[in-house]
């Protein structure tokens, strides 16, 4: 039963890849260009291992006591890049530091001051992205597209040492039909080319991190960079 298990998260990420490239074909892009994340919260270290066997480097986890528990069986995976996407509290900031080799969920000045000061304290510098909340609603984090909140991180960003500001990241409204999807993402990109055209220092735009499983061919449609990928590599979540 396991091997059966492992061999469809091994089929799983080469089924994923071909979706990718021929959404990026379709878009006249180069599949080279899109970044495939493997959500792996809630997913156990065998499921992982396979994936990272499967060629993947980039995992996505949601929370950080979570990930405390099983990094530890998943530290000779010397080659992953481990990322906070989950919303991430002020008072987690430094635990989330050292797990943690970017966290894509910035949204606050105050949680970016944390976090830059446990980073400052273990020598260690983080990449983060800024979560966008594009549709609006009130029961999900971010900050709004045109907020205050947002102008304050970009005008901050400097001060970070630690931080290396490189682009956004957002979850549009969940519905059935992917492309009820692509406003969002049109509007993630255009507010990511605005900003990148201020030249703002110490602020990169080269990442847009968008799509999931159900909508990720039009994120890449849309200009996405980075799309996190779980159900449809991992199967259904075992818990919340």
């Amino acid at each position: 039963m396991v091997l059966v298990l492992l061999m469809s998260v091994l089929e799983n990420v080469g089924v994923v890849k071909e979706r990718i490239g021929t959404a990026a074909r379709r878009a006249g892009r180069r599949p080279e260009e899109i970044v495939l994340m493997a959500v792996s919260k809630t997913h156990p270290p065998e499921s992982i291992r396979e994936a990272y066997s499967a060629g993947l480097r980039r995992f996505g986890e949601n929370r950080v006591q979570e990930f405390a528990g099983k990094a530890g069986a998943l530290a000779d995976q010397v080659e992953a890049e481990w990322h906070m996407i989950g919303h991430l509290q002020t008072n987690k900031a430094g635990k989330a530091a050292e797990l943690f080799g970017a966290v894509d969920s910035i949204d606050s000045v105050k949680l970016a001051e944390k976090l830059d000061a446990a980073a400052r304290a273990l020598g260690r510098k983080l990449n983060v992205l800024i979560e966008i909340n594009v549709g609006g609603e009130a029961a999900k984090i971010g900050v709004a597209a045109d907020s205050r909140e947002l102008e304050d991180l970009l005008l901050a960003a400097p001060r970070f040492e630690a931080l290396e500001f490189r682009g956004l990241m957002t979850v549009p409204p969940l519905a059935d039909d992917p492309e009820t999807a692509r406003p969002y993402f049109r509007k993630l990109r255009a507010l990511r080319d605005g900003i990148a055209a201020r030249k703002l220092p110490a602020v990169k735009m080269d990442v847009l991190s968008m799509g999931m499983s159900h909508d990720f061919e039009v994120a890449i449609e849309e200009g996405s960079t980075c799309v996190r990928v779980g159900t449809a590599i991992f199967g259904a979540r075992s818990k919340a």
